[in-house]
């Protein structure tokens, strides 16, 4: 089992280069970046765990301009988005910038995708709510398309475009592994039709009938790779908690990343935080 962390570099926090350095020189495996392009003010603050929108969601950084920092200063770690709101962003783009910090980080690239949580954002980026699963599927499979064609085409119901040239294509073959993110059931059905890996958010502990939904959902992808003569599918758990039953549970349900959150805070703090976590990972490795 591998092990990472996840957090928003803002203008106020330790930065991605740094954070990248540190991870990397403590031995974790991996390095995450959410996205958010802004956050409309007045959003839906309920949908979130807190009772206002926190301050490291409306000054993150973006992220692809983090990660590709983040990929030209290290040698080891996966780099990935935590999610990538991808139908809030156009395909063409996405792409290139998905190829190139796979091509500059030597192929360490995991690209997380999902539909987040606020519809006035997607919105403000002219898309509606109700068109946003659709809009991702047809992102990524134009992605695809672009990745793995020298001329690539792709036709559907928000996208569409010709023949076109975009390189680099990217160093990992076909293209780098797409996790889908989401905790309804329908996100199953999202990884095995265009995904390569599932990213579920895991409850708290206090919501226990959640987090046993979500042991039922990792044994259900299982059962649902075994069926379609697939490799089992990778699962990598965000929002993991410290503790060392759990992780073992996890790990048995077939889990195959842990990746624990980080306060955005100056460098002091965070380097003193990943420590922590690494003496505890000392624990459960």
């Amino acid at each position: 089992m591998d092990f990472g962390v996840i957090m928003f570099p803002t203008d106020f926090s330790i930065g991605p280069a740094e954070l990248a350095i540190a991870v990397e020189e403590r031995g974790l495996d991996a390095l995450f970046l959410p996205d958010h392009t802004h956050i409309p003010v007045g959003s839906q603050a309920d949908r979130l765990a807190a009772d206002q929108i926190p301050e490291d969601y409306i000054h993150n950084l973006d992220v692809f301009a983090g990660l590709a920092v983040a990929s030209a200063i290290t040698e080891r770690i996966r780099l990935g988005t935590g999610i990538c709101l991808v139908a809030q962003r156009d395909p063409i783009i996405m792409a290139k910038q998905v190829a190139s910090i796979d091509h500059i980080s030597g192929g360490r690239f995991d690209f997380g995708v999902g539909v987040g949580w606020n519809s006035q954002e997607m919105a403000n980026h002219g898309g509606l709510w109700a068109d946003r699963f659709q809009r991702m599927h047809e992102h990524c499979e134009a992605m695809k398309a672009i990745w793995t064609q020298e001329k690539a085409t792709y036709h559907g119901e928000f996208v569409n475009f010709d023949d076109v040239w975009s390189w680099p294509k990217p160093i990992q073959k076909p293209y780098p592994p797409i996790l889908i993110g989401g905790g309804l059931m329908s996100t199953l059905d999202q990884v095995m039709q265009f995904g390569d890996g599932w990213i579920p958010m895991l409850p708290n502990h206090e919501e226990m009938e959640r987090r046993d939904v979500r042991f039922a959902m990792m044994a259900d992808l299982r059962g649902r790779a075994a069926a379609a003569n697939r490799e089992p599918i990778s699962i990598t758990t965000f929002r993991t908690p410290r503790d060392p039953a759990m992780i073992d549970q996890l790990r048995a349900a077939g889990v195959t990343r842990c990746i624990f959150g980080l306060k955005s805070a100056p460098a002091d703090d965070v380097l003193r935080r990943l420590d922590r976590l690494v003496q505890f990972l000392e624990t459960v490795r």
